[in-house]
């Protein structure tokens, strides 16, 4: 049976290496899983049912054929492929996802970016991550010049929210944040009126699924979205976590017909270091094994810096390879590895 886009991204996920890598971004752009991040974080869409938000998020902007099963029209994936921002004078930003919400009733237009993150740690990523949200909602609003307003018509602006799924999170700090402007009065009495709500960034804290140290099991959190979220990037396996989407979610995982966006996933390093600290408990206590399990973390490294390599060759900047959750030490390396070459 043809699956969703839904079920074939649970499957590809659920894969080791690239294939992980490459899926887990365009599952999280599927309309399903889009739709219930707008209900749990974006006000907006908080009082609304998750086929009224799914049908906010228009077809102008989906890719890849309609389905042909009955029901099935607003399902699969938002426009993955122009996720590029290029001001002139700015420099070029990249997106994980982008999209438009309409809530047509209300005349509202909003812009919607999603990020997956693995680590919110300052000292890995070299500078806080707050900061680099408000600059990808303060482009979000310098780029709707000569777009979305013209010349002086500023009360045209657009909504914009910024998402960032973060998945670093220790086990009591599963959470939903929200970064954005505060307008107070510092002195007088001036009453103000107009609320501007134009730019908010929202951080949804999510845990990894395990404390390996204890091997003790994170229990279910008590948020809606942060519980699904635990269950697309557990262990479980894609059975099991397909069977959970359309039990406990309602999600539906029949026939559709698409066509694949090719995506990197900053998540994926979290995983392979997850399995790289496991290697490390079971060398500790059976030596015949720390080898093989050096053998294969070794492996990993000199793929991260191929990886870089071939970044490095097509012309890919420095900062958006960090942006990836690449270091400046493998960086350097790939670097000098390349330029040794040639």
């Amino acid at each position: 049976m043809i699956e969703t886009n839904l079920a074939q991204a649970v499957n590809a996920t659920n894969d080791s290496g690239s294939a992980y890598d490459t899926n887990i971004k365009y599952l999280l752009a599927d309309k399903q899983i889009l739709s219930r991040i707008l209900k749990y974080t974006v006000e907006e869409f908080r009082e609304m049912d998750i086929e009224d938000i799914i049908v906010c998020i228009g077809d102008d902007i989906e890719i890849g054929t309609r389905p042909v099963d009955a029901g099935l029209s607003n399902l699969g994936r938002v426009k993955g492929t122009v996720t590029e921002d290029n001001i002139p004078g700015e420099g070029i930003i990249y997106y994980d996802i982008r999209f438009t919400a309409y809530l047509k009733e209300k005349e509202i237009k909003i812009l919607i970016n999603i990020e997956a993150q693995k680590s919110t740690d300052s000292g890995k990523l070299g500078y806080h991550l707050e900061n680099r949200i408000i600059f990808y909602l303060a482009r979000m609003i310098s780029a709707q010049k000569q777009t979305e307003f013209f010349h002086s018509d500023f009360d045209n602006l657009k909504k914009v929210r910024s998402i960032w799924i973060c998945m670093d999170s220790e086990e009591t700090e599963d959470s939903i944040e929200e970064i954005g402007f505060d307008r107070k009065t510092v002195f007088g009495n001036k009453k103000n009126l107009y609320h501007t709500d134009l730019m908010k960034g929202i951080i949804v804290n999510i845990r990894s699924g395990s404390d390996h140290s204890s091997g003790k099991v994170i229990k279910k959190s008590k948020n809606v979205l942060i519980a699904m979220l635990e269950e697309l990037v557990s262990r479980k396996n894609a059975s099991e976590k397909k069977r959970i989407l359309a039990d406990e979610y309602g999600m539906t995982m029949t026939t559709e017909l698409e066509r694949r966006i090719q995506i990197m996933c900053n998540w994926s390093e979290s995983i392979r270091e997850q399995a790289r600290t496991e290697g490390r408990i079971e060398g500790r206590t059976e030596g015949r094994i720390e080898g093989r399990i050096e053998g294969r973390i070794e492996g990993r490294i000199e793929g991260r810096i191929e990886a870089i390599e071939r970044m490095i060759r097509v012309n890919i900047t420095k900062e958006q390879i960090l942006s990836m959750g690449y270091t400046e030490e493998e960086y350097e390396k790939a670097e000098s590895a390349l330029y040794a070459n040639v």
